[in-house]
């Protein structure tokens, strides 16, 4: 084979294609695919979270027809524990916007007050519970009162898993030059996690009360 014909069969075997990914995978370092794991692992934890409620959902509402079923009075506190939640979620929309907008000084002071604030849905879910149990209602009492204590304590404890991530994207704000994307990844993650909570506390909350 002639030099010429040489160089025409490598120029006809090249594949230009994999040379452009691999610049992109070069320029990206990675990142992407980080991004993405982390979004996929947010949406997982939301889907089985949504398998679970649902199933205890429809435990609820099969339950609820048994003649022994008396329904709870809900105090005033579980109306305004929804008012925090709401207001929780907006403002860590808020931080979330503040951040894409690279500021995150702004985005810091929001995140502080996200904290106060879901903080203080938990305690006053907890005063809820002593509430009930000083009125005599515990567990045992009723097939309603358990489905109840269920429903919060679930709940409860996936607000306490988002300000785990929460106190994680906050502290990050606080280290020298910190990774900017990552930076924004944490904080629209929690944000999307904050948005479900509240949604879940809706249909939850929604349940309890019309039955």
């Amino acid at each position: 084979m002639s030099k010429k014909e040489l160089n025409i069969f490598k120029l006809l075997s090249q594949k230009p294609w994999e040379a452009s990914q691999a610049a992109i995978d070069n320029e990206h370092d990675g990142k992407t695919l980080a991004l993405s794991k982390a979004k996929l692992g947010v949406r997982t934890i939301m889907v089985v979270s949504s398998v679970i409620f649902s199933l205890f959902i429809v435990s609820y509402s099969d339950r609820m027809l048994v003649h022994d079923w008396r329904s709870l009075n809900e105090p005033w506190l579980l109306w305004i524990n929804t008012i925090i939640l709401i207001f929780t979620s907006f403002i860590f929309h808020k931080a979330k916007v503040l951040s894409d907008k690279n500021e995150f000084e702004k985005a810091k002071n929001y995140l502080f007050l996200v904290g106060f604030l879901t903080f203080a849905f938990i305690t006053g879910q907890l005063l809820v519970w002593q509430h009930y149990v000083n009125l005599g209602q515990y567990v045992s009492t009723n097939p309603a009162n358990a489905f109840f204590y269920l429903f919060t304590a679930i709940h409860g404890l996936h607000v306490l898993g988002g300000l785990f991530f929460w106190g994680r994207a906050t502290t990050k704000l606080f280290t020298k030059n910190f990774n900017v994307l990552k930076i924004k990844q944490a904080i629209e993650l929690c944000a999307i996690y904050w948005h479900f909570l509240l949604i879940v506390w809706f249909i939850l909350f929604g349940l309890m009360i019309a039955t």
